[in-house]
Parts: structure tokens; C-alpha cells; sequence
């Protein structure tokens, strides 16, 4: 389901003459001149060595499309919102993207029962991660700059992660089970894209319809249970595009 913004805050200059305002620059770019976008996340965002991930597609296949784009992949590993909010200055704001893309939530959901003791809470609270994504969404708002808000894909359980999140709440007899404290996050990214009216890319949903088709599993889209592989980073691409090109093309002049 997709949510499309439709307000933008207007800047006004009090300085005589014809200065453009800052804010507004991002929306006034020259035919021949490239749109920055910004993709911005945890591991299943970053480079991953040779991996064709959703960022270099989108830098490869929007200009075929007649969208002269720049991407800068601003995806860390490991991180959550905490940290991106920490980094989101430099690693985003700097760049004076006209787009940001924003996918979080896998690490800010999970649960380290693999320590000693075992932790019992989510990371960053369910709260708190509401509160960060405003936070950046509503700062990029106000300096005229587009939001792209996905939610992350679904995960499968591997031999690795069995052994370090095999407790509760995870189950691990359900091939489902090491999605169970993510899902809780799923409707908190659903409801921001809905009241910022920002548009929505639900990777996660798109993951889980592939794996309920005859002969098909969410296991074609991952390299490791986790991250998405090659198939999967161009079904994360695919979906992205046309959201992307609506943007655009309002920008253009």
C-alpha cells in the first residue's frame, strides 16, 4: 500500500533580490542537472561486496528511464534508528539529497536473548523507533526534501541464527519465527507513512505474497535469512522505481 505526500512548507526569503531560498533548491533542478537521492538504512541497504544492491539498480536503471540521478548509499550495518538519527547529518542532510529513501526497524526490533543474561527487550523500544523516523521525516519535510519510508523484509531462520536466537518469543520450530518481535514494527511504519503522508514501500508484505505462490519461498530472495539476495534486491528496486519516477517528475521543471 502506498501513501503519496501531497504538502510541501514553503520558504520565504525577507533579503531583496532574486535569492533562492536553500530549501527550495532541491525542487528547481536544470533539465540536464542529476537528482541526489539518498538511500538510507541498516545492512540490507549497505554495499555488500559484490552484491547488485537496490541502490546501484536504482542508479543504473532510473536514467534509463530518463531520470538523471545521483545515489549515495547511506546504509550502515547493524544500525537502528538511534544510531541513524546520530549520523543523520553527515551521512544524509550533507549530500542536499532531493530523495531520501528510509528502511529501518530489523535491528531496532530484535532481541538479544542470546546473551547471558538474555536480553527481554527489543533494542530500541517500539516508542522510540516511532519517535526517530518522525524525527528524520519531518526534518527532511521541512527542508522540501522527498521521503521514501519502506518497511524491512521478512526474514528466515539459518543455522547461525537458530543458535544464537533460539528463546522466546522466537520460535524457531515456525519458519516464520525469527519475524516475531519485527512484525510488532510493521504497523508503526505503516501508520507514519499514513499520518506524515509520506508514500509507503512495504518490502516485507511483498516478501511474504512471493513466498505464498506454488513452488516459490522467501528463501529465493535471501542470501542468508536475513539479508536480500540478488533476486531480492531487484524485487526491492522494482518497487521502488515507480514511486520514485512520481516524485521525480513533479520535481522536474
Amino acid at each position: 500500500m502506498f501513501y503519496r505526500a501531497v504538502s510541501f512548507i514553503p520558504c520565504f526569503s525577507l533579503i531583496i533580490g532574486s535569492l533562492l531560498c536553500p530549501s527550495l533548491q532541491a525542487a528547481e533542478k536544470k533539465p540536464t542537472e542529476q537528482f541526489t537521492i539518498v538511500t538510507f538504512g541498516d545492512s540490507t541497504t549497505a554495499t555488500r561486496g559484490p552484491l547488485n544492491v537496490y541502490s546501484k539498480i536504482l542508479a543504473k536503471e532510473l536514467p534509463q528511464l530518463g531520470f538523471p540521478v545521483k545515489v549515495i548509499n547511506s546504509g550502515i550495518g547493524g544500525n537502528n534508528t538511534e544510531q541513524a538519527k546520530a549520523r543523520f547529518e553527515k551521512d544524509v542532510l550533507r549530500h542536499r539529497p532531493d530523495l531520501v529513501v528510509i528502511q529501518f526497524g530489523i535491528n531496532d526490533s530484535a532481541i538479544d536473548v542470546w546473551k547471558n543474561p538474555p536480553e527481554t527487550r527489543s533494542r530500541v523500544s517500539n516508542e522510540k523507533y516511532e519517535a526517530n523516523l518522525r524525527s528524520m521525516i519531518r526534518t527532511l519535510k521541512k527542508k522540501n526534501i522527498s521521503v521514501i519510508l519502506m518497511t524491512p523484509n521478512s526474514m528466515r531462520w539459518n543455522v547461525k541464527t537458530k543458535q544464537l536466537y533460539n528463546k522466546p518469543p522466537y520460535d524457531a520450530k515456525n519458519p516464520d519465527g525469527f519475524n516475531v518481535t519485527l512484525k510488532k514494527y510493521l504497523p508503526t511504519v505503516q501508520k507514519i507513512a499514513r499520518e506524515e503522508t509520506v508514500p509507503l514501500v512495504d518490502v516485507y508484505a511483498a516478501f511474504e505474497n512471493y513466498a505464498k505462490q506454488p513452488g516459490q519461498s522467501a528463501d529465493d530472495l535471501l542470501s542468508d535469512g536475513m539479508h536480500p539476495n540478488t533476486k531480492g534486491q531487484k524485487m526491492v528496486a522494482d518497487l521502488l522505481i515507480p514511486q520514485i519516477k512520481a516524485i521525480l517528475e513533479k520535481k522536474k521543471p
